[in-house]
């Protein structure tokens, strides 16, 4: 592990934050250009609880809000 990495535990917690979805969609069939479809949501998604180790956050509620997630969308606050 990286020296400056800091081991940290978040607790189980449900919250809402804007989720990101792109696409790729095909102008003139498979052999045209494609282009990202950008599109945005809002809903109640849970975190397991976690213990892991990373460099520290500068601000880590703005920056958790900024990484990538996979989420059950089925299921959003059971996964």
């Amino acid at each position: 592990m990286a020296p400056d990495f800091e081991v940290h535990r978040h607790d189980e917690t449900v919250h809402d934050h804007e989720h990101v979805h792109i696409s790729h969609h095909c102008r003139g069939g498979s052999t045209g250009e494609a282009e990202h479809l950008v599109a945005t949501h809002m809903h109640d998604h849970n975190h397991s609880p976690l213990e892991h180790a990373h460099t520290p956050h500068d601000n880590a509620e703005r920056e958790h809000s900024h990484e990538a997630h996979i989420h059950d969308h089925a299921h959003p606050t059971r996964s």
